[in-house]
């Protein structure tokens, strides 16, 4: 009778292993990280995204994005869900970490929080967000262009305008690292000279940033530094992504095992019958 009911039992689970083992496998990789979709968003507007050049497991690079994101980001944003001492996952010691970036806190373990309460900024601009997942709800992406597609715009209430989010009441506060730039409408001309229409008879146009006051970097050096800070936001959303995504390689190797093992079991099970 055991012998019965544990061969039962066993051709039970075996065949419910085969059933679900595959869309398991299926969905850990989206779980993990390993998989995203394919559809990107860039905010409310269709908006072409440029690709962010970022790797979070370039320590010199994480290095200088933390210092960027102390000097210019947590000013009037904090990162309330980062403490100092996780800083040491990118290869800084506690004596770096509080001789170069640490202006506001007296302890290690304290939340990278500002001076600033609601309140004050409200009354003086509104409150400013908080910066610790930014790149998990915006995307890497999305910061990188953001970065990049600030012009000058006298129309506006700070002087400046964004590419990417039109009517942003930010500043641009590395406006002395990129210099002032204004942004320019040409039209679209064939060979012949004449102007290029879509679709809808709408004349084409191309944008484009003409420079008006040089910054202090080049834009290559400029694009080097934003690279670095939004490698560190992004890191910063999630510190321990690459631990992830490694530990989701194993789990999806291991699943692959068990659906050979689990099929290989049901057919032994279900030979005598089929």
């Amino acid at each position: 009778m055991m012998n019965r009911f544990l061969r039962v039992f066993g051709r039970a689970v075996a065949g419910l292993a085969a059933r679900i083992a595959v869309p398991i496998v299926l969905v850990v990789p989206l779980l993990a990280g390993l998989v995203v979709p394919s559809a990107i968003w860039a905010s409310e507007a269709d908006i072409k995204l440029e690709a962010a050049p970022i790797d979070v497991r370039d320590a010199v690079s994480l290095q200088s994005g933390a210092r960027t994101f102390v000097n210019y980001c947590l000013n009037c944003h904090s990162a309330s869900l980062m403490r100092y001492n996780r800083l040491r996952d990118i290869g800084l010691t506690e004596q770096q970490i509080k001789d170069n970036l640490m202006f506001t806190a007296d302890k290690i373990g304290e939340m990278m929080t500002i001076a600033m309460t609601r309140k004050d900024a409200s009354d003086w601009f509104g409150p400013a967000p908080d910066l610790s997942l930014i790149a998990r709800s915006r995307g890497a992406d999305w910061l990188w262009s953001y970065f990049r597609g600030f012009y000058r715009d006298p129309s506006s209430a700070t002087g400046w305008n964004n590419t990417v989010f039109q009517g942003v009441g930010m500043p641009h506060v590395l406006w002395q690292l990129q210099g002032d730039r204004v942004l320019k409408h040409e039209v679209v001309k064939d060979s012949t000279g004449r102007e290029v229409k879509d679709g809808h008879g709408n004349i084409m146009k191309t944008v484009k940033f003409e420079s008006v006051t040089p910054g202090a970097l080049s834009p290559v050096e400029y694009d080097t530094v934003v690279r670095d800070l939004v490698n560190f936001m992004t890191w910063m959303a999630e510190p321990n992504q690459v631990l992830r995504k490694q530990v989701g390689i194993w789990v999806i190797f291991f699943l692959a095992i068990l659906v050979a093992l689990s099929y290989a079991l049901y057919k032994e099970f279900w030979k005598d019958v089929h």
